[in-house]
């Protein structure tokens, strides 16, 4: 019976998108392709024109709704692709818990930031205090659903956004830097590596000759060639011996 009232309920749904889009003109499907590519870029609520605290249910039935009226193939604004794909990506970050648990945290710290701010407010204004105090925090809530606070939260988030984005991005470029630097120095150290290993290689390679050379030096100097004749040794006396001089023959 649960089964039949879902489908029920789906098909009627599709009735009234229908009904809805047969009555959709060219200049509104154009508008709203306007209004989506000039949302902030970092807010996904704002890219399908949802308030912060809808449920995921609300974020699907909005962007079967919205991608319908900007698809490509029944909206002729030459940037319609364009709007479509940001819709899509706008509906796959809600999707995604940590992202939606990252844009709802910067939610409720503008929030809190405008609360702070509000509370400072009515200090100085002691009539206001006082209603505030009589009805237990309810005049308090139907401020916080007004347009005026809805629009300043949507300011304050893009703002929260924003510097957070930044502080990713120079965190980011911090890294790529430092990645830079580490590669670098491994490079240096390679090609020092490199050389070290050329100038050993080069050094093995001289080696005989080194060898050879040394030995040529170790005999006295100049190898002597084949059939070369080497001249006689000069003997040295050694002061230690006593030498029995030979008489000289006289004519």
């Amino acid at each position: 019976m649960g089964d039949n009232s879902g489908a029920t309920s789906t098909a009627a749904d599709d009735l009234l998108l229908k009904q809805f889009f047969a009555e959709v003109s060219e200049v509104e499907r154009d508008n709203e392709v306007n209004r989506i590519l000039s949302c902030f870029k970092l807010n996904a609520f704002e890219y399908l024109n949802l308030p912060f605290d809808s449920s995921i249910d609300e974020v699907k039935r909005q962007y079967r709704k919205l991608s319908l009226l900007v698809h490509p193939d029944k909206c002729k604004h030459p940037q319609a692709k364009e709007a479509f794909s940001a819709l899509a990506k706008a509906q796959q970050l809600l999707h995604d818990p940590s992202e939606r648990e990252y844009l709802l945290n910067q939610v409720n710290a503008a929030k809190e930031e405008l609360r702070a701010k509000r509370k400072k407010q009515l200090k100085k204004d002691t009539a206001s205090k006082l209603k505030s105090l009589v009805d237990e925090g309810k005049y308090e809530q139907e401020y916080e659903r007004s347009e005026e606070f809805q629009q300043q939260l949507k300011l304050k988030v893009r703002e929260l956004l924003t510097d957070q984005e930044w502080r990713r991005r120079k965190m980011q470029m911090r890294i790529s830097e430092e990645e830079g630097r580490l590669k670098k120095d491994e490079e240096e150290t390679k090609e020092l590596w490199k050389r070290k290993r050329e100038h050993e290689e080069q050094w093995e390679g001289t080696r005989e000759q080194r060898v050879s050379s040394w030995r040529d030096f170790m005999k006295g100097g100049k190898k002597v060639k084949k059939g070369e004749i080497r001249p006689p040794k000069l003997k040295t006396e050694d002061p230690n011996k006593s030498y029995v001089q030979r008489p000289v023959k006289r004519g």
